[in-house]
């Protein structure tokens, strides 16, 4: 796939084990990409392909806290997802778990880092944790790739508005 971003993201699934790990820059300082992860209100503007909408229905970015929300296209719902965040560390790291209501037995386990690269950039890094092979290839089939660049081009859109 191809990015309108000078950014590009890259998504790695090791060969051996079930992982996915992704890496993103991005113009904007580390604690505004933070906060675009954690406010609610600017998660429903990013997360996702650009064709979908997202509702939350809950959202309680802190150590302890959960989420879950639903994806949309053409007027109905197309997904929902649920999981805890597990730690936030302002402006460092989120772990959380991502659960697709649609398979509850594929959990993953998610650690997202959050770098300072100076001059205003950051670089944010996650890399999942499913239990099988089979979990991780399932989730890279379903069309995540799509949704993680889109969403990613709609955070550089976001992060530009200041």
């Amino acid at each position: 796939m191809t990015s309108t971003s000078t950014n590009k993201t890259r998504i790695d699934a090791d060969p051996h084990l079930p992982t996915i790990a992704i890496v993103r820059e991005f113009e904007a300082p580390r604690d505004r990409v933070f906060r675009a992860w954690t406010d609610p209100d600017l998660v429903v503007r990013w997360l996702g392909p650009r064709d979908g909408d997202m509702r939350i229905e809950t959202w309680d970015a802190r150590t302890g806290g959960s989420y879950r929300y639903t994806a949309w296209q053409g007027g109905r719902e197309v997904a929902g997802f649920y999981g805890s965040f597990h730690e936030v560390r302002p402006d460092e790291r989120i772990v959380w778990t991502f659960t697709y209501v649609d398979v509850p037995d594929g959990v993953m386990l998610e650690t997202i880092s959050f770098e300072d690269l100076g001059d205003g950039r950051s670089r944010v890094a996650s890399l999942s944790v499913m239990d099988t092979m089979e979990g991780r290839d399932s989730i890279i089939a379903s069309g995540m790739e799509q949704g993680v660049i889109e969403g990613y081009e709609q955070l550089d859109a976001l992060l530009a508005e200041g």
